[in-house]
């Protein structure tokens, strides 16, 4: 062989080695054919798996991956946390998160790791604001009532949660207190399904619950609603005051939710997942899905990686101090 084609040999193999590295890295900045699997740190069944399911449905369509949906409850979403924080940053493991998962956790739950910095933002997603709502024997007829009756009632009335100290009920009833001057017990639960039947049964007297799954119990006469905990009326039941209507005003408390992926995830799998997620809160269906459930959806301005990190800072810096005060209550 002449050393001319000696040359030309060597130059083909370098080709060829540095097409191999090259793809290697494409591969490793995309979805690889394979399912994702969306880790929902809460039992079936309730708003957040509910919304979870929605979305993962039109994640398939954007992303042309098969979707799965992991439900990973136990210790207020520590269990599903710990997977999820813990798994390969390729994309094919995502966090359906909340404000609870996400934020309070980090001092409620006592994490052995930054909920922060242990994930990579990646879109924020509908929040619920709360229902203020009681059983139906509750003497009384509207929030001022209600509010009239704590303060009367002062240390004997009963608030179900779902979720134990620190959860988003358990620091909505807090505020509550703080807002009214008044103190009450809390009955915590472990998931929607048996507050539900202990609300109707009149086993406790009110909640400061989730619209999505509480909603239904209203509109068939099982509970009393008074007031949602947001700026304005829910589209799916205009007839139920917002608290600034009802007497109680600026007290808006809500639960928002994200996605998030493990950190170290390539960013350019991470936008991709994004603006899947952006096609799939775009989608006509899953936004009357949210209406009826009683859901808001994000601002335009708020969907970008990006924007939820900023937001989830923020939300600790407001939340931390109130939940470390909550836990401090409770020894």
């Amino acid at each position: 062989m002449s050393e001319l084609s000696r040359r030309a040999a060597r130059l083909v193999s370098l080709v060829i080695v540095a097409a191999a590295a090259f793809a290697g890295v494409a591969r490793a900045q995309d979805l690889q054919d394979r399912p994702v699997t969306m880790i929902v740190p809460y039992p079936a069944g309730g708003v957040t798996d509910t919304m979870a399911r929605l979305l993962g449905e039109r994640l398939q369509d954007a992303l042309g991956r098969t979707v799965i949906i992991e439900n990973d409850g136990g210790g207020q979403g520590v269990l599903g946390l710990n997977r999820a924080v813990r798994a390969a940053p390729d994309g094919h493991t995502i966090l359906f998160g909340n404000l609870e998962t996400n934020v309070t956790d980090a001092i409620s739950q006592q994490l052995n790791f930054d909920v922060i910095a242990g994930f990579d933002p990646v879109l924020l997603m509908p929040s619920y604001p709360f229902l203020l709502a009681s059983k139906n024997e509750l003497p009384v007829k509207n929030l001022k009532e209600l509010i009239a009756w704590l303060k009367a009632d002062d240390g004997k009335a009963l608030q179900g949660t779902v979720g134990g100290v620190g959860a988003a009920q358990h620091l909505c009833g807090l505020r509550l207190q703080q807002e009214i001057g008044a103190t009450w017990s809390f009955v915590p639960y472990r998931g929607g399904a048996p507050a539900m039947q202990d609300l109707i049964g009149g086993r406790y007297d009110f909640m400061c619950t989730a619209t999505g799954s509480f909603l239904p119990l209203v509109q068939a006469g099982q509970i009393r609603a008074y007031a949602v905990t947001a700026k304005t009326r829910m589209a799916s039941a205009p007839d139920i005051p917002t608290v600034d209507e009802a007497g109680l005003p600026g007290f808006h408390v809500g639960v928002w939710n994200g996605l998030w992926a493990p950190k170290g995830t390539p960013k350019p799998i991470i936008e991709k997942i994004a603006e899947a997620g952006r096609k799939a809160l775009a989608d006509s269906v899953f936004h009357q899905r949210m209406n009826a459930m009683g859901l808001d959806m994000p601002p335009a301005d708020m969907l970008t990686p990006e924007a939820l990190g900023k937001f989830q800072k923020s939300e600790a810096e407001l939340w931390w101090p109130i939940t470390r005060r909550a836990m401090e209550s409770a020894k």
